[in-house]
């Protein structure tokens, strides 16, 4: 509820702006005034009311549908506003630096009155020509996002990593969120790109999944096919407590899926042990009390390793899994932003944004950008990975 009621706010709060940018302008009796109000309006409608409808009536035929109209519009809402808004930046520079020129030179007359009709018809043509380039923009997002993710190859040093362990490949899925528009035949193509890597494991950490058992246990079926030397591990992400995580924990271990709930694994490599540990979500603790993320029980009674690696979806655990004496930890959660212009802020909500960090001198912390995406099919400049993660030795 605490997420809905931010997210709705500020969706609200972006079609006042869009409405006063956009309808101001147009002349009193324009023929386009009613049609811009009845499409700001649906808009505002649409995407709240596929996010309640989707919880409260397990009926996909219908949510879909609803679901792929209001994600596409959102993309290119959250397109549309910031261009519009730093339209409105620029010109209030340039405005003030007039004034200020004008002042210097003591002569405020200098600037010719522009006649009202004037400034209507070139702020309206901006204004379409802003739309315009927002749509092509949403476009070409929605052409990368639905595209088969990539291979990332990342290579990690580690110290004091065994000659067994050097060169050891972890395939890390990140984020896929299937749900009203990402279906089984997406997850399915992901599937077969990880097995043509043929990793030493597969690692899931968390947002697999944006929607409940009943929903979506056909299009999750795809993940038995999922083939390694040591299996498939996976972490919770806030979006399976969404959807009741404990069901989908029982789940996926009927697809031979092992689920780390701050638990632990001791793969046995040739000679070497790898301790590999799962955190639940960052967030587990509001919905799940017992699921509260511990990072130090999650390698609890796990005895000697040779290298210890955590799984936790949000970044946000690694300072914690530093203090708890991790050599690398994974995760996910961030999307890089998942597409122009919000990835150049995320900077400024999360500690750690997306690829490779050092984290308290010790840890390393990698970030994936997400093999699928939420919400908006969007994701113009930042392409989604399936990640190779290659120890080596430092």
């Amino acid at each position: 509820m605490l997420f809905a009621i931010v997210f709705i706010s500020i969706w609200f709060s972006l079609h006042a702006y869009l409405a006063w940018r956009l309808i101001r302008p147009l002349a009193p009796h324009s023929p386009w005034r009613r049609p811009v109000w009845s499409a700001l309006l649906a808009s505002l409608l649409i995407v709240p009311g596929v996010f309640f409808t989707r919880m409260l009536m397990q009926a996909p035929a219908l949510t879909d549908m609803l679901a792929w109209v209001a994600y596409i519009d959102m993309g290119f809402i959250l397109i549309l506003a910031p261009l519009l808004l730093l339209r409105d930046s620029i010109a209030a520079v340039i405005r003030n630096a007039r004034t200020l020129s004008r002042q210097h030179r003591r002569h405020p007359s200098d600037a010719a009155g522009t006649d009202s009709a004037r400034r209507q018809f070139l702020a309206n043509g901006v204004n379409l020509g802003i739309v315009g380039l927002s749509g092509v923009m949403a476009g070409a997002g929605y052409h990368e996002a639905r595209r088969l993710a990539e291979v990332r190859q990342v290579s990690i040093p580690l110290n004091n990593l065994p000659a067994a362990l050097d060169g050891f490949r972890i395939v890390q899925l990140s984020d896929i969120h299937l749900g009203p528009t990402i279906k089984g035949d997406y997850l399915q193509g992901i599937v077969e790109r990880c097995n043509e890597l043929q990793p030493d494991l597969v690692a899931i950490t968390g947002d697999l999944v944006d929607g409940l058992t009943s929903m979506l246990q056909e299009d999750v079926a795809p993940l038995t096919a999922l083939q390694s030397r040591h299996g498939t591990f996976f972490v919770t992400g806030n979006h399976e407590y969404y959807w009741d995580a404990l069901t989908w924990s029982d789940l996926l271990q009927t697809l031979d899926i092992q689920v780390l709930n701050n638990t632990h694994r001791i793969i046995r490599h040739d000679d070497a042990r790898l301790l590999l540990a799962g955190a639940t979500d960052y967030s587990a603790h509001r919905y799940v009390p017992e699921h509260a993320s511990d990072p130090e029980q999650a390698r609890r009674n796990a005895g000697g390793a040779d290298i210890a690696i955590l799984l936790a979806h949000q970044p946000k655990s690694a300072f914690a899994g530093a203090a708890a004496g991790y050599d690398l930890q994974l995760s996910g959660h961030i999307h890089g932003g998942q597409f122009f212009p919000w990835n150049l802020t995320i900077g400024l909500v999360q500690p750690f944004t997306t690829g490779l960090h050092r984290v308290q001198g010790r840890m390393w912390l990698y970030v994936s950008a997400g093999t699928g995406y939420w919400g908006p099919p969007n994701r113009l400049g930042v392409p989604a990975e399936i990640t190779e993660i290659r120890l080596i030795r430092a």
